[in-house]
């Protein structure tokens, strides 16, 4: 891949001497690469975005990435669970290709990534925040990244490799260091690439003290199909165990001590953790509401419980979200005021999608559309034009090799990604018809079923494996939310076709097999044994 190096132009005629040096010497301060922010949450859902037109909250700070360059609506994971994807975007390869195919497998540290050919290229690098990647990153001048999935309040984090508590709040911390790094510890003479990653808002929701009691005064009314049966559709759906009303917990996840039958939770040792400003406040807040619809839980209907418990959960949910979007305003404020924001690169995306009570559910896992996509929001003002709406599929697959086309790298050859560099600049529409999925989690929490799947931009086809053999197909454009399994559908027998053949070729094109999956599932078979 040819480098991209920015050339200054040699027509000084009629520019005195002085001048002449002037813009020289400015010139030097900038780097010619562009300077790279990507910023990752984890299990942020796109329909919490207001950029993206749900409604349910407002994100004015990440909106002013869409505002001021692009907003990609169909951007998608490979595999939709924290560890696997973050594997995922460091090397630019399918999980089945890097190893990390579920978050028990190790990481392999030493293979090649994004960072360490930028670091190794003149960049220096930082990696703030979650990764849940065990051993210590590869690939960075500094880093301070959470332990595991991390805690919301007064987190751990392994800073250069050692063991630290740090007081405070987790996503304010992160925030802070971050532009601590980027005010006082880089080298100005050098382009950067900073790995600012959030742990919010990962399952149990903990929001920061100032917005404890946000969203109190509303009620939030779910999706349509909160309540689905799941009729027609097969085994994978129903046997899942991600239901808001069903499977979530009365004390982890709707932060009760007592539940409504007087037994404990234990969730009083979660606020251990607490100092105690922090659990006063957080007891002021909650102890009322719980108290209430306690004392009249046994008069309220299955419908009235799940409705509160949907509330209780998109509520916190959003709460977590408002502390990543003030962290997102200050970051572009400091670039703005330090003179850095036309030569820098800012990327907001999460980890996976989420489900925000459709089909009934939390968490992520299948390849059904709010799990299967991601919020993707893109600013350089060089190169993207203010409002640029992309429609193309995306994948985390594609940021290691863009963010090196950006940088002027080589992109290695094993990076199965592709640069989507050119796209988002408008200057190409030539892109991929289709994405291809995995998902190997199974038997574990959840109890997601194993699958793959091909998407192109209307239809989707999957197949669950292992326990079962099952087959699903949607039509997006007419079931926008897959309410309607149309695999055996007469009508639809040559998209079918069409589809399982696009899905094999992807299959051989990618390096992915069956063999492949029996021995996943045999190693994970035996680990959890």
């Amino acid at each position: 891949m040819k480098r991209y190096n920015l050339i200054i132009p040699a027509k000084w005629a009629g520019i005195s001497s002085l001048a002449l040096l002037g813009a020289c010497q400015n010139q030097e301060k900038e780097p010619q690469q562009p300077n790279i922010i990507f910023i990752m949450s984890d299990d942020h859902a796109y329909q919490a975005i207001s950029a993206y037109g749900y409604g349910l909250n407002e994100t004015p700070n990440i909106d002013r990435l869409a505002e001021e360059g692009a907003l990609f609506s169909r951007s998608t994971v490979t595999n939709s669970i924290s560890a696997p994807s973050r594997a995922v975007l460091l090397t630019g390869k399918h999980s089945f290709v890097n190893g990390k195919v579920d978050n028990n497998r190790p990481f392999d540290w030493n293979q090649p990534n994004f960072p360490k050919l930028m670091q190794a290229n003149g960049y220096q690098t930082a990696m703030i925040g979650k990764i849940h990647l065990d051993g210590i990153p590869q690939g960075f001048d500094f880093s301070m990244v959470l332990p595991g999935q991390g805690q919301y309040y007064n987190p751990d984090f392994l800073i250069d490799g050692e063991r630290v508590r740090k007081e405070g709040y987790c996503t304010e911390i992160i925030t802070e260091t971050t532009l601590d790094w980027l005010k006082n510890k880089r080298d100005p003479n050098k382009p950067f690439c900073v790995l600012y990653h959030q742990k919010a808002p990962h399952r149990n929701w903990q929001p920061a003290p100032k917005y404890l009691t946000l969203y109190d005064d509303v009620t939030f009314e779910p999706p349509a199909n909160f309540f689905d049966n799941y009729e027609g559709r097969g085994r994978a759906a129903k046997e899942q165990e991600m239901q808001v009303h069903g499977h979530a917990m009365w004390g982890h996840d709707f932060k009760m001590i007592v539940d409504p039958y007087g037994d404990s939770t234990g969730f009083h040792h979660e606020l251990n953790r607490f100092n105690d400003k922090q659990r006063e406040d957080w007891l002021s807040a909650y102890t009322p509401e719980n108290e209430e619809f306690k004392a009249k839980y046994h008069s309220l209907t299955d419908k009235e419980i799940a409705l509160w418990k949907y509330n209780r959960y998109i509520k916190d949910y959003l709460r977590t979200i408002k502390s990543i979007d003030d962290g997102v305003g200050e970051l572009l404020d400091y670039l703005e005021e330090a003179g850095l924001a036309e030569n820098t690169i800012v990327v907001y995306t999460s980890d996976q999608g989420f489900y925000l009570g459709e089909h009934g559910w939390f968490d992520k896992r299948f390849m059904y559309e709010e799990s299967f996509r991601t919020p993707l929001l893109m600013r350089y003002p060089k190169e993207i034009k203010s409002g640029t709406v992309i429609d193309a599929l995306v994948q985390n697959l594609d940021f290691a090799p863009t963010f090196l086309d950006y940088a002027g790298i080589e992109v290695p050859e094993e990076m199965q990604g592709e640069s989507f560099r050119q796209v988002v600049a408008g200057k190409t529409d030539k892109w991929r018809d289709a994405v291809y999925y995995t998902y190997y989690e199974f038997p574990s929490v959840h109890m997601v079923k194993r699958h793959y799947g091909v998407a192109t931009e209307r239809y989707k086809l999957m197949h669950f494996y292992y326990d079962i053999d099952e087959w699903e197909m949607y039509d997006l454009e007419t079931d926008p939310m897959e309410m309607r399994n149309i695999y055996d559908d007469p009508a639809y027998a040559e998209v079918r076709d069409m589809l399982h053949k696009r899905l094999e070729e992807l299959r051989v094109y990618y390096g992915d097999s069956n063999e492949l999956n029996e021995k996943f599932l045999k190693e994970y078979l035996e680990h959890q044994n």
